[in-house]
């Protein structure tokens, strides 16, 4: 297996990518004087890929919300019992989670990292679902999906989501619905198990106590060739519109909690990531925390330290937003609004300057970490860029193409609340 290394010059950061004759990417960081390990075994399917179909088929499958979330469940339960348990007998701590466009099984440990890899690509190399087990999972699941229904934080997330998104199934929560989980069989999982969970489809990320050699004799030993598939997904033609500008429901909370979102023009590789960098310098710049409207609003009692702001993208969809809780949210809209009046020619110099330092050191102290570290490659992986690409871009980005962005992003008629009232 040959391995490339890529080096950061200016900070001497490097890693390593390799792409296994199975056609698994593998990305690892070994990281001196750490003593723990983190690994992600991931796939590129999400909770918005509903309609697909191989390559040499004609016709699309759509199948129901949730089955992503549903199949992740599934993983963990084989055979021979659950393969938590696995884990459980090297005090490794295994997880896995499912997102809008990726699903990934993890786990962290300090030692026996050979032994904690094989049971990692082992299990989710070996699926195992009856009628039986799919059946008792819809009511787990069932039951998850109506306490999240419940959940302030969690409602007023995806009802801003359904007020941008007309018709791209991110406005859907990730786990789908108990009446689409409901249509969900173990021959459906099947299904989109031997599509998805192709190798060539997969990337295995590892950071921490570990050599290149050690990781590569576990691939070797576990790694179960598959012919290569590729799918075709099929594309969601989003209105550039919002589907509503105001949502409202009324649950149990002592604070009304909001969030305002502003719809952009999702793009793909290093293009979205510049995008994305360009626009995490605004919101640092004029809604930080040490911005004057932070300040004042957080002064007149609008807004508490919960109020935060970022960065959403993926597969087909683009927004920046604000999160927090007030008495008053939709003033917190109206003042949002005039402050960005308040750049016409855009933001300073100065305060470009000093948000991209910003943003650099936090891209840098993030390597500091194993989770970080393991998490960022499997991120930059599916996303299509380096893992060092941020750091360049950042480098690269000028005054001119962040300000470009100010008039683009932030239109008041791409702009949509949603709030939380107590009940």
């Amino acid at each position: 297996m040959e391995w490339n290394e890529i080096r950061e010059e200016k900070t001497g950061l490097c890693y390593y990518q390799g792409k296994h004759q199975s056609g698994l990417t593998v990305l690892l960081f070994p990281m001196e004087g750490y003593a723990s390990s983190y690994a992600l075994f991931g796939t590129n399917l999400g909770s918005v890929d509903q309609t697909f179909k191989r390559d040499n088929e004609g016709e699309y499958t759509t199948v129901p919300h949730g089955v992503a979330h549903f199949l992740e469940h599934k993983m963990f339960e084989k055979e021979y019992g659950d393969a938590f348990t696995l884990f459980a007998r090297t005090g490794a701590s295994a997880n896995a989670y499912t997102s809008f466009d990726r699903t990934c099984y993890l786990f962290s440990a300090t030692d026996k990292l050979e032994e904690n890899l094989g049971y990692l690509l082992d299990f989710v190399q070996e699926p195992y679902f009856t009628p039986q087990t799919v059946e008792k999972e819809q009511g787990i699941i069932g039951q998850e999906i109506k306490m999240y229904d419940d959940d302030p934080g969690w409602r007023v997330y995806f009802n801003l989501l359904g007020a941008l998104y007309q018709k791209h199934p991110v406005r859907i929560d990730i786990a789908g619905t108990v009446e689409s989980i409901s249509h969900i069989t173990s021959d459906l999982l099947y299904q989109c198990y031997y599509n998805f969970y192709n190798l060539n489809n997969m990337v295995l990320s590892v950071a921490g106590n570990l050599t290149v050699p050690q990781v590569e004799q576990v691939l070797q030993k576990h790694i179960k060739p598959v012919a290569p598939v590729t799918v075709e997904r099929l594309t969601v033609e989003e209105p550039e519109e919002i589907a509503a500008p105001l949502v409202r429901q009324k649950l149990s909370v002592a604070i009304p909690l909001f969030q305002i979102g502003f719809k952009g023009r999702p793009l793909e590789g290093k293009e979205e990531l510049r995008q994305e960098l360009a626009d995490e310098i605004l919101l640092e710049a004029i809604f930080g925390e040490t911005s004057p409207f932070y300040r004042r609003l957080y002064q007149q009692g609008l807004i508490n330290q919960t109020f935060e702001s970022e960065v959403f993208s993926g597969r087909g969809y683009y927004a920046l937003l604000f999160a927090g809780e007030s008495r008053q949210p939709q003033e917190v809209q109206k003042q949002l609004l005039e402050e960005l009046k308040q750049y016409p020619q855009g933001i300073s110099e100065e305060a470009f300057l000093r948000c991209r330092r910003l943003m650099y050191g936090r891209q840098i102290q993030g390597f500091n970490s194993v989770e970080n570290t393991a998490s960022a490659m499997i991120n930059a992986a599916f996303a299509g860029v380096g893992l060092f690409d941020a750091l360049e871009l950042l480098e690269q980005l000028t005054l001119e193409e962040v300000n470009a962005r100010l008039p683009e992003i932030f239109r008041p008629d791409r702009c949509a609340l949603s709030v939380i009232d107590p009940a």
